[in-house]
């Protein structure tokens, strides 16, 4: 289990690294990155999800207990963030940064890593999983961004109108009506949403990694802790009381866990940039959190499976 969470996670820090490399070397103009970041928010990152939600294979899964404790532990977690935000002492642009290091996953680690352990139940299980938090997280995060983030406090109408034109939330929520429908996705769109989507990893990384500035690594410290302590700590152990709770147990009380164990994803980078959020700050929690994962993923799971069977 070790060697098949650290094989899934070098790829990314090897990206990351790259994307630090390329921006420091001046490889490629510093007009490149923020493109490359909206091309990844508007067009890739939704393509991702698009392709992913409609083609996952569903059939005997238990869908419904597994998606109400993904739910259930993103919700308490995402709670607890937000009644401890007054003592944390943060600015509003970096709580949004630690409230993402804290809720939001890396799909590829998840993905990788469920279909290492499960094969192509595991590929199931996380289609499940990710149909489940991606909508959850980014409505959470859209609405974090809007009283906390740099951008300001908009109306009722500016927030709905956020949600609404979010591509994000918008893909998932099409996503999941594809599939709701059994409309699936012409033969011709879905090569091209499945190509997108794969540019979209990769892409990611790179802007994560072209965004650290360990120059300002001090004032990483406490932010980062935090976030990986809701991460690491809090989301497991809640997901594990949602398992015993709802008596989710085997492979899908195994996925549930790897999902809610995973570091958080290339997307929060860019999602901060994009709505006002500390973009360095998220960029600093996305290489520290995947560098730790190969440590917490493991003792999570191997500590914690047994009670669940």
């Amino acid at each position: 289990m070790t060697g098949t969470i650290l094989l899934a996670l070098l790829p990314i820090v090897l990206l990351i690294g790259l994307g630090a490399a390329l921006r420091r070397s001046r490889f490629l103009g510093e007009a490149f990155w923020p493109q490359a970041e909206r091309l990844g928010y508007y067009i890739l990152l939704p393509s991702l999800f698009v392709h992913g939600l409609v083609t996952a294979p569903l059939e005997g899964i238990p869908i419904g207990a597994l998606v109400t404790v993904l739910v259930t532990s993103t919700l308490l977690v995402a709670g607890l963030l937000l009644a401890g935000r007054r003592f944390l002492n943060l600015e509003g642009a970096a709580f949004t940064s630690v409230f993402q290091g804290g809720v939001r996953f890396n799909n590829y680690v998840g993905v990788s890593v469920a279909a290492g352990l499960f094969g192509a139940q595991g590929i199931a299980l996380a289609a499940v999983a990710n149909a489940a938090i991606v909508p959850t997280v980014n409505i959470l995060c859209v609405l974090v961004f809007a009283r906390f983030g740099a951008l300001g406090r908009p109306s009722l109408a500016g927030l709905l109108r956020l949600l609404a034109f979010n591509p994000l939330v918008v893909a998932c929520l099409v996503g999941i009506g594809l599939k709701s429908a059994g409309l699936g996705l012409p033969g011709g769109i879905a090569p091209a949403l499945r190509a997108l989507g794969q540019a979209s990893l990769p892409l990611g990384l790179l802007c994560v990694g072209a965004a650290l500035d360990f120059g300002t690594a001090r004032a990483w410290v406490r932010p980062v802790l935090v976030a990986s302590a809701a991460k690491f700590i809090a989301m497991p152990l809640a997901t594990l009381a949602a398992c015993l709770v709802l008596g989710l147990h085997g492979p899908a009380a195994a996925t549930a866990l790897l999902f809610q164990a995973l570091p958080t994803a290339s997307s929060s980078y860019i999602m901060a940039r994009q709505l006002g959020g500390d973009a360095p700050l998220m960029a600093g929690i996305t290489a520290v959190q995947t560098v730790l994962a190969g440590l917490t993923m493991p003792l999570v799971l191997i500590g914690l499976l047994d009670l669940v069977g």
